[in-house]
């Protein structure tokens, strides 16, 4: 009977610990930079409007904005400036991406 107890005690002191949401941030967000904001942009981007696509807005550039970065493709304008761009809304602290769209 005793084991049977330290064993329940076991898993439930383990799962109490699985059971807690992870506590360390970065310092500087998980999202820290331009490059890293790029990478991520490009991740998500591209399964939604194609390789080509993404890479005919290149490059993309990012910008941050009080606690988020923002990425836009680059309009190529040979020999108008037809259609639009890519946008997208990255959280620096969270990762999580907030927005994202196409212009027209």
């Amino acid at each position: 009977m005793t084991r049977i107890l330290v064993v329940l005690a076991m898993i439930f002191a383990s799962s109490a610990v699985l059971a807690q949401k992870p506590t360390f941030v970065p310092p500087n967000g998980f999202v820290p930079d331009a490059n890293t904001a790029t990478a991520i942009a490009r991740a998500i981007l591209i399964p939604i409007y194609g390789a080509a696509a993404i890479r005919g807005e290149e490059p993309l550039k990012a910008e941050r904005h009080g606690s988020s970065w923002y990425v836009n493709g680059t309009l190529q304008c040979v020999p108008l400036c037809l259609g639009g761009t890519a946008f997208v809304e990255i959280s620096a602290k969270s990762g999580a991406i907030l927005q994202v769209f196409h212009t027209k």
